[in-house]
């Protein structure tokens, strides 16, 4: 099993539109994503800064994605990846980091 995280990490003067990402931006790719046979899920994570004791989050938002192969995944996203690209403008000016990962173990 293999992991792409499109990581969006903290930077001064960010914007993140939580409410496009999570209402058009994500069920758009999830839609585009999840009709490859080997897509098995997607998480979303929002980063969470503590009050007590104080701890500032490194990162905005993660998603994370998981297929079966890498194979599996390019299949669908390379016809896919401009307009998902395209799209970042409309929720962020964060860059994100991609970051791939063969999942080594997962209960």
């Amino acid at each position: 099993m293999v992991n792409i995280s499109s990581i969006y990490p903290v930077k001064d003067n960010y914007e993140f539109d939580f409410d496009y990402y999570l209402n058009k931006h994500m069920p758009m790719s999830i839609e585009l994503l999840s009709r490859s046979e080997k897509f098995i899920k997607v998480t979303v994570e929002r980063g969470v800064d503590m009050q007590n004791p104080e701890i500032k989050s490194s990162f905005v938002a993660m998603c994370h994605y998981y297929f079966e192969t890498l194979e599996g995944f390019m299949e669908v996203f390379g016809p896919n990846a401009e307009k998902l690209q395209e799209d970042i403008k409309n929720y962020t000016n964060i860059t994100p980091v991609i970051q791939i990962n063969q999942v080594e173990i997962s209960k």
